[in-house]
């Protein structure tokens, strides 16, 4: 398995860790570090807005016809939007109201089961095909910057 600097892939699966790493986090705060668990859910959820908009826009229009799996590809959008929905409702709330705990949790598990089709059945589908990862891998990292620098 040949890997660029840029290899679109492993940059998606570098984002995946670097999420699942900030729920960890998240879980482990107590109800009293509602300071610290506004400032981890709000990068959980400008992570997961870039995220899922570079794969949007870029990842997902240059897979779709080389791995000639458009049911899996119209899931992983579905999943997107529903997950985007829980962001907004996150980024509107406080950690003291209620449910906002549980909507973390929620989009945890839905972070956690995207995450493991990409990564069990997208990825290695897209490895097979003949797409240019580097390539793909160097346009994303340009339009993750442009991304960063916008909410930045």
């Amino acid at each position: 398995m040949k890997t660029t600097p840029h290899d679109a892939i492993a940059m998606l699966v570098a984002d995946h860790k670097k999420v699942t790493s900030l729920f960890a986090q998240f879980d482990a705060l107590s109800d009293r570090s509602t300071v610290s668990k506004k400032k981890i859910a709000d990068q959980i959820c400008r992570e997961l807005t870039i995220h899922a908009q570079l794969e949007e826009e870029v990842f997902y229009p240059a897979v779709r016809k080389p791995i000639k799996d458009g049911d899996l590809m119209d899931e992983a959008l579905v999943e997107h939007a529903s997950a985007k929905d829980l962001i907004a409702q996150i980024m509107d709330m406080d950690p003291g109201d209620a449910l906002y705990d549980a909507k973390v949790k929620v989009l945890s598990e839905q972070i956690e089961h995207h995450v493991g089709e990409e990564e069990g059945e997208m990825f290695p589908k897209v490895r097979d095909s003949k797409v240019d990862l580097g390539a793909l891998g160097e346009e994303m990292a340009a339009f993750k910057q442009q991304l960063e620098a916008a909410v930045a």
